[in-house]
C-alpha cells in the first residue's frame, strides 16, 4: 500500500495507531520531523514509518518501513483504516425523514434524525451521521461523508468523496440587500446554489452561501478549514486551501492551488491568481493579478517588501536618535561657519 521496505520483523502484528513519543506495543507510529529523531531510538511503537533517506545514530527496537515519504505514507494508512470502518458502517437508523421521491444509493449510512427532502439523490457509500439535514433536491454522489449536524440547503450539489465536517452550513443565503431611498434595507432573493466538486473537505461550522444567480463553486481538492465564511457566488479554485476564520467576500473568483492563511479577509468581486499565498491575518482589497505572488498585512501588499518595512519600522527609534544627532551635528557645523 505504501510502497515500503522492511527492516526488521516482517511478522509483527498492530492494532492502532501511536504518537512516536507516546506509541506502545501494538501500534503504529511514524517519523517525519527531525526533531523527533531521539524517540526512534525509545519509542515502545511496534513498526515505525520512516523516510528512506533517514540514517541510524543507534540501534532502534522498532521494525521500520522506509518510504520516500513518512508523513504521506503516514496519512495513507489513517485514510484507509479510516476507510474501513466506514465500510462497517451501514443501514438507515431511527427515527429519521427520509422523502418517498429520494433516491438512495447503495451502502448507505443514514444516522437518526436525519432529515432528506423532496427529489433528493444519495449516491453509493455516502455516511450520512445523525441530525444531518439535506433539502430538496440536493444531489450528494458517491462516497462522501457528511458528519454530525451539516446542512445542506435546497439544490446544492456535493461531489464525490468529500467530507463535510459537523455544524457547516452549505447553502444559506447569500448577503444581498438593497438600500432603499427611506434608509432601509430589502432582501435580494437568492436564488442559486452551491456546487461542491469532488475530493473536497470541508471543516466544521462553516458556512458557504448559495449564488444569487447560478452557483458558489468549490473546485476538486480544495480543503477548506473550520469557522470559514464563502459569500455568494464565489468561486474557490482546485487544490486551494484555506485556514480558519478566513473570509472571502461576494462574486470573488480565487485561482487554483492557492494558499490562504487564518483570519485572512478578501473583499468581493476580485480575482486572485493561481498559487498566490496570502499571509494570515491579511486583508486583501485588490486583485492579485500575478501568478505565485505572496502578499501580507492591511491592505495586503507584496510579501518581501511589507518585511523589510516591518523591519524599518521595529528600527523607527534608533533612527529617530540618529536623526536628531545628525540635525544637532548640522547646526554646530553651520553655527562655526557663520
Amino acid at each position: 500500500m505504501i510502497q515500503g521496505k522492511i527492516e526488521g520483523d516482517a511478522e509483527v502484528a498492530v492494532r492502532s495507531f501511536g504518537k512516536i513519543e507516546e506509541a506502545a506495543t501494538g501500534q503504529l507510529s511514524f517519523l517525519a520531523n527531525p526533531k523527533y529523531e531521539e524517540y526512534l531510538y525509545t519509542t515502545g511503537a511496534s513498526i515505525v514509518i520512516i523516510n528512506e533517506a533517514q540514517e541510524l545514530k543507534q540501534k532502534v527496537n522498532a521494525t521500520l518501513i522506509r518510504v520516500a515519504d513518512a508523513y504521506s505514507a503516514f496519512a495513507a494508512l489513517l485514510s484507509k483504516y479510516q476507510e474501513i470502518l466506514g465500510e462497517q458502517l451501514t443501514g438507515i437508523q431511527e427515527p429519521v425523514y427520509i422523502s418517498k421521491t429520494a433516491k438512495i444509493g447503495d451502502k448507505v449510512f443514514i444516522g437518526a434524525f436525519a432529515y432528506l427532502g423532496e427529489q433528493v439523490v444519495i449516491g453509493n457509500n455516502v455516511k450520512i451521521y445523525p441530525q444531518v439535514f439535506i433539502g430538496n433536491g440536493v444531489v450528494i454522489r458517491d462516497n462522501s461523508v457528511l458528519l454530525p449536524g451539516v446542512k445542506i440547503y435546497q439544490d446544492c450539489i456535493v461531489g464525490k468523496n468529500v467530507t463535510i465536517h459537523g455544524g457547516t452550513v452549505i447553502g444559506s443565503d447569500g448577503f444581498g440587500f438593497a438600500p432603499q431611498a427611506d434608509g432601509s434595507f430589502k432582501k435580494v432573493p437568492q436564488m442559486g446554489n452551491v456546487v461542491i466538486e469532488d475530493n473536497v473537505e470541508i471543516g466544521a461550522n462553516a458556512t458557504i452561501d448559495r449564488a444569487t444567480i447560478g452557483s458558489t463553486i468549490i473546485r476538486a481538492g480544495a480543503k477548506l478549514d473550520n469557522l470559514i465564511q464563502v459569500a455568494h457566488n464565489v468561486e474557490v479554485g482546485t487544490n486551494t486551501v484555506i485556514a480558519a476564520q478566513a473570509g472571502v467576500s461576494g462574486s470573488t473568483k480565487i485561482g487554483n492551488n492557492v494558499m490562504i492563511g487564518g483570519q485572512a479577509g478578501i473583499v468581493g468581486h476580485i480575482q486572485i491568481a493561481d498559487g498566490s499565498k496570502i499571509n494570515a491575518q491579511s486583508g486583501v482589497s485588490k486583485s492579485i493579478k500575478i501568478p505565485n505572488s505572496a502578499v501580507t498585512g492591511s491592505p495586503a501588499f507584496d510579501y518581501t517588501s511589507a518585511l523589510r518595512s516591518q523591519a524599518v519600522s521595529r528600527n523607527l527609534p534608533e533612527l529617530e536618535k540618529r536623526i536628531k544627532e545628525l540635525e544637532s551635528l548640522v547646526k554646530q557645523l553651520l553655527a562655526e561657519k557663520v
